[in-house]
């Protein structure tokens, strides 16, 4: 299968391994040259990478910035400013029984690694893992999402342009590509996506056996108790749940609160819905839009039979789905049963904190879960009761921000971690590094072959350790 000028994906991997094996990658100062010429992309072709969201998206420049382009630069910034003590080999003790000798650890590149990336945030979840397969000094192929094709493009362009082609290359398509791609040996797959797919990229996997990383999905909850001020809790919840038309990752999925909480909470719902977006936000220019065909008429199924708080208008045309709250929805509904990954926030009434608990402790760990509360008891019950990829208080979706914070799930919601120096670690091979010398030859009185006189020794030896 050819990647165009009759170069095919083989051809492709081929060519970076070969340029992996000459070293190119691993000097500290080609993995700080790219982390810049990356840094530059994103800089000088913001207008381009802007153009190409709004297409794939209808995403606003505004949240283009903060979420996306911005996002991007400020970990490259960070992990500039880190890298070289990042790197350095950590000294590790010895036991007595091989003294006098030294140990450390060192991190090694892996090789060449694959990124796939989601369609969501096109931007941010093809480059970060990068930025962290660079700095660790790997070759990389990335593979963007093809229902994001403007951005896919923007990118194949871009990196032929500010990257060293030697070493870091973009492959375009669809499912034969990828297919193609898996088929490939890589020394470390890093897929972002739904957990169906995660399958298919583990069992492709098993060929060449490269540690995988998978960051998934799910239903991230969201609680809500009478403690807290709802009208902030109200902005709070509509600004994680509705960015990017709630298809992001780590959206609030659903709402759980007391019958009395969530009657209080709809109407300041609906009230910050409009402040956001305005009575039409089918006209705002900080609204997007439904990804493709086949996702928009899966979530206007889902809103079907229900109560709507505000919201439910659609336009298939222009898979336009307005800003959508349910209420008093069942845990048995249809829209419990998967991600909704869109902007229908449903609500779900329990009976207080220990059935919240136990609904989220049902299902599978979600990649997020967020707390309203001021009770530190309650607080201190999620942390302990309740298994995550992130918790959070009084915040949805803001753990992203934070490099030092791995960002990554459990269980269904995925396996691995990633952000800041946990970004470098994941493409990274910590290899143990082990000195002793020749002389004093102490060695020889406590390792074979036996003899009489030594086994004598060693036991004495080991008594006196124990």
């Amino acid at each position: 299968m050819s990647t165009g000028a009759g170069v095919t994906i083989p051809d492709v991997v081929d060519r970076l391994r070969s340029t992996y094996e000459r070293g190119v990658t691993k000097p500290y100062a080609w993995r700080v040259s790219q982390l810049r010429a990356l840094r530059s992309l994103l800089i000088e072709g913001t207008a381009e990478i802007e153009a190409a969201l709004l297409a794939d998206l209808r995403k606003n420049p505004a949240e283009a910035q903060l979420t996306e382009i911005g996002f991007v630069i400020a970990e490259i910034d960070y992990t500039l400013a880190r890298l070289r003590r990042w790197l350095r080999p950590s000294r590790v003790s010895t036991p007595l029984l091989i003294a006098p000798s030294t140990a450390k650890t060192v991190l090694e590149p892996v090789g060449v690694v694959l990124v796939i990336s989601p369609w969501n945030y096109p931007v941010q979840l093809l480059l970060v893992p990068i930025i962290g397969a660079i700095a660790a000094g790997n070759a990389v192929v990335a593979k963007p999402s093809e229902l994001a094709p403007a951005t896919s493009a923007a990118f194949a362009s871009l990196f032929r342009r500010y990257l060293d082609n030697r070493a870091i290359a973009v492959v375009e398509g669809g499912v034969d590509e990828t297919t193609v791609l898996l088929n490939e040996r890589f020394d470390h797959i890093f897929y972002t996506g739904n957990s169906r797919v995660g399958r298919i990229v583990m069992r492709a996997a098993v060929k060449h056996l490269p540690p995988v990383t998978l960051e998934l999905g799910g239903k991230s909850p969201v609680y809500v108790d009478e403690t807290v001020d709802l009208k902030a809790v109200a902005h709070r919840i509509a600004w994680g749940k509705f960015m990017n038309a709630g298809q992001t990752c780590v959206a609030p999925d659903y709402l759980l609160a007391t019958p009395q909480v969530a009657r209080a909470l709809e109407p300041l719902l609906a009230e910050v819905i409009a402040e956001f977006y305005g009575d039409h936000p089918e006209q705002s220019e900080s609204y997007g839009r439904v990804v493709n065909d086949a996702q928009f008429g899966r979530l206007t199924k889902l809103i079907e039979g229900e109560t709507v708080v505000t919201g439910g208008q659609s336009d298939a045309r222009t898979r336009y789905l307005a800003p959508t709250v349910l209420s008093g929805v069942s845990r048995a509904a249809p829209i419990m049963q998967q991600e909704i990954f869109g902007p229908i926030l449903p609500i779900v009434e329990v009976t207080g904190l220990a059935d919240a608990i136990g609904f989220i402790n049902a299902g599978e760990k979600p990649l997020a879960l967020y707390v309203f509360t001021e009770s530190a008891s309650a607080r201190r019950r999620f942390i302990t009761q309740t298994s995550s990829g992130a918790l959070a208080f009084g915040v949805p979706a803001a753990h992203l921000l934070v490099p030092g914070l791995p960002f990554g799930g459990v269980g269904e919601s995925g396996m691995g971690a990633y952000h800041g120096q946990r970004s470098v670690e994941v493409f990274s091979h910590r290899k143990a590094l082990l000195s002793k010398n020749l002389k004093p030859d102490t060695f020889n009185l406590v390792y074979p072959p036996f003899t009489q006189k030594k086994d004598a020794f060693i036991r004495g030896f080991l008594r006196k350790l124990t």
